[in-house]
């Protein structure tokens, strides 16, 4: 549990000490998509208890991000009249 969150925490003071712009290689929906796999193989590795549901959790909701990202900017998407 303390090693995913330390990782987390590491990642987020590297960026703030790269400053808030970044060009990213990958789509927003496919980095969302990667963090909740991350998510549910860190989840895997952990008994069953309250960490556990809380990455699920976390891996549930990065993955419906991702679908909902893509879904809204999909090019069939009509615009509301």
């Amino acid at each position: 549990m303390f090693q995913i969150y330390t990782e987390d925490k590491n990642r987020r003071d590297r960026a703030m000490e790269r400053g808030r712009v970044s060009k990213h290689q990958l789509p927003f929906e496919e980095r969302l998509a990667s963090e909740g796999r991350r998510l549910r193989d860190a989840a895997k590795k952990l008994p069953p208890d309250r960490d556990r549901e809380g990455l699920i959790r976390r891996a549930r909701q990065a993955e419906t991000a991702s679908q909902l990202t893509e879904w809204l900017t999909s090019p069939g998407l009509a615009s509301p009249r």
